[in-house]
């Protein structure tokens, strides 16, 4: 795939993922970790904007790095939220704790490439 392209598909993908955090926010709602202050929702939303801001810097090749280093550093910064899902659907049905569980390795491929896109990408 070229450097361009990887860069531009994980731009897609986070603006799936933040588009989704305000369509359809109850299930991120419900991964926030309690400890953090304020409403789960404002976290939903905030962590939503982010992924909407690192998916448009990653978009445009002059800040592309920068881009992908923030959206590495979103990427760590969201874990505590998967660790919660897979903790809260320890009792669901096992298609239920088959993503939850999912979700946790998922995150170091997305880091990967987020750090691969930043290695791509010229200074």
């Amino acid at each position: 795939m070229k450097r361009s392209s990887s860069a531009l598909l994980l731009a897609g993908s986070l603006t799936l993922t933040g588009v989704l955090h305000f369509l359809l926010p109850r299930p991120f709602d419900s991964i926030v970790p309690r400890r953090l202050p304020g409403s789960s929702r404002t976290w939903t939303y905030l962590s939503g904007a982010a992924e909407l801001g690192c998916a448009a810097a990653v978009t445009h090749p002059r800040s592309r790095r920068v881009g992908a280093t923030v959206t590495t550093a979103l990427f760590v910064a969201v874990f505590p939220a998967n660790i919660k899902m897979a903790l809260d659907y320890r009792d669901r049905s096992i298609p239920l704790r088959f993503v939850a569980y999912a979700r946790l390795p998922l995150q170091l491929p997305l880091i990967q490439w987020s750090l691969r896109v930043r290695r791509n990408t010229g200074r």
